[in-house]
């Protein structure tokens, strides 16, 4: 596994014919190993362990609909009241963080209206705030703490 700019995370694995799979605890079972699935279990520890994020306001994998087309979305982070907070989107280490991934995550908060958008691929990470009554999306120098995220709203 390639070191990403993350923490290190502890994971439990098991292995499924010839393929590994992770424990995923916010979906409560083990999914398939991948590149992308690798960033998505490191940011979620993250988020848990080092942003004050609390596993019981996430999701991995929501599904939405958007002009009758079903998508998903890697992870939502909701406020207290259960409304989407921000949205997380990752792809593997070898996947550059671009325009293209910041417009699949907007495309996602048209069904979602989020307030933050984060774009990760484990080495680099970028955080977005929408800004609705202006009408703007702001970037962040940082991420940050689940606390400070509903100040911001």
């Amino acid at each position: 596994m390639i070191a990403l700019n993350l923490p290190k995370a502890d994971f439990r694995f098991r292995r499924e014919g010839d393929g590994i799979y992770v424990f995923d605890a916010l979906r409560r079972r083990y999914v398939k190993f991948t590149p992308e699935e690798y960033v998505r279990q490191s940011f979620v520890n993250f988020l848990v362990v080092h942003k004050g994020y609390p596993r019981g306001l996430m999701n991995n994998e929501v599904a939405i609909e958007i002009n009758s087309v079903k998508l998903r979305c890697d992870t939502v982070v909701y406020d207290r009241d259960m409304r989407p907070l921000m949205i997380v989107e990752y792809k593997a280490p070898t996947c550059a963080i671009d325009e293209t991934v910041l417009r699949q995550a907007y495309v996602y908060n048209m069904a979602l209206r989020a307030h933050y958008l984060v774009l990760s691929n484990g080495l680099a990470h970028h955080c977005f705030h929408v800004d609705y009554v202006a009408n703007e999306m702001h970037r962040l120098d940082a991420l940050p703490d689940y606390q400070d995220l509903c100040l911001n709203v």
